[in-house]
């Protein structure tokens, strides 16, 4: 993958199958580092069995890449279709469309490798995310947060609505009403 934006900048560009390799090496650096204040070793690697990139986002043209100069700082994205979280791996997929104007987005497979943690990231893909789900008529974002992703939301403006478990993983489901006003 080749990525190179001015020192400091945070540049954008959508997925592509060739970045996986490199999208897999920030996935796993994200899980390790940030989730660590979080989850114990366990959990940790019960995340592995249903976090990570889900390659049908990547060939929606939902999936976003964020660096830093030569570095891969963040990947996440958007889906329209059920599947509510996971990779390609993950029981109980769907591919079914949703309908914009009754059910929400999914802002899916949120990343930031560690080393650019807390310095936009994640806020620029969110706002990648919501425009373009805007842009195709969704009304709401919902998304599935881990406890160290939450913080990022709940500031982004998304609300807790339920919390569950997947594997002894906690997890929270939280959603957005998106401002369709021009």
């Amino acid at each position: 993958m080749v990525v190179s934006s001015p020192a400091g900048a945070l540049v954008h560009r959508l997925a592509v199958p060739d970045d996986l390799p490199a999208l897999q090496e920030l996935v796993d650096a994200s899980i390790d580092d940030l989730q660590r204040a979080f989850l114990t070793p366990g959990q940790i690697a019960v995340s592995r069995g249903f976090m990570g990139v889900d390659t049908r986002l990547v060939a929606d043209g939902t999936y976003f890449i964020v660096a830093r100069g030569d570095a891969l700082a963040g990947c996440g994205g958007w889906s329209r279709r059920e599947t509510p979280y996971g990779h390609d791996a993950t029981p109980g997929r769907s591919d079914r469309l949703l309908d914009p104007v009754t059910e929400p987005a999914r802002i899916r497979a949120m990343y930031t490798h560690p080393d650019h943690a807390r310095q936009g990231v994640g806020r620029l893909i969110l706002s990648l995310c919501e425009a373009a789900a805007r842009a195709e008529g969704f009304r709401t974002l919902e998304l599935s947060s881990t406890l160290a992703g939450a913080p990022l939301y709940h500031a982004c403006g998304f609300v807790d609505v339920a919390r569950f478990e997947d594997g002894g993983v906690p997890l929270i489901t939280m959603r957005k009403a998106l401002c369709t006003d021009a």
